[in-house]
């Protein structure tokens, strides 16, 4: 359907987002409709609670009570210029059970910048790293731009990378995120 995708926050009751991601989910499998409602997700983070006894405990707990990610195909409207899910992609969300509405003003689904989506963890920057330990960079952006270095560490897993650098003559190892170092080209 459409080549193009926001997510959108769904307000909740408190204690029903598994329930109300899981219906959606169902919905989208019942009306075959996987090209409009793309994913759902119930941002949770992983917490060591210490009880009274002493013992620790993992548990997950929800970033967001009371609030569900949907990514949803969109479209761009002919008449505002601006990017909208259709009418039946809204109405099966905003009627699914246990959803009070859309984030947004007066209901008005409103998408996610990019750069939310980022700092929620909902979705990774894919980097593709031209470069190794050992490798000589150069830093492209931030505090560092413009200065040479040598990769000491790469983990792309946590989108950083530490460069040796030379700094008042000594070595100085800085952390960078990936992207902010391009490799030189010998």
């Amino acid at each position: 359907m459409a080549d193009i995708s926001k997510w959108y926050v769904v307000h909740t009751y408190s204690g029903y987002e598994n329930k109300v991601a899981s219906n959606i989910e169902t919905v989208v499998e019942n009306r075959k409709i996987h090209d409009q409602i793309l994913e759902v997700k119930v941002p949770t983070e992983t917490v060591t609670e210490i009880r009274d006894d002493g013992t620790k405990k993992e548990v997950e707990r929800k970033i967001f009570p009371g609030y569900v990610l949907v990514k949803v195909a969109v479209y761009e409207d002919e008449d505002s210029d601006e990017l909208q899910m259709n009418d039946d992609t809204w109405y099966v969300i905003r009627n699914t059970r246990g959803v009070t509405g859309f984030v947004g003003p007066e209901g008005k689904p409103v998408p996610l910048t990019d750069d939310e989506i980022y700092a929620l963890g909902v979705e990774k920057k894919v980097v593709e790293v031209n470069y190794k330990k050992g490798d000589m960079v150069s830093i492209i952006d931030g505090a560092f731009e413009g200065v040479i270095g040598v990769v000491d560490n790469v983990d792309t897993d946590n989108n950083s990378v530490r460069v040796v650098i030379s700094m008042l003559g000594r070595e100085t190892p800085v952390d960078l995120e990936l992207d902010q170092v391009e490799a030189i080209n010998n």
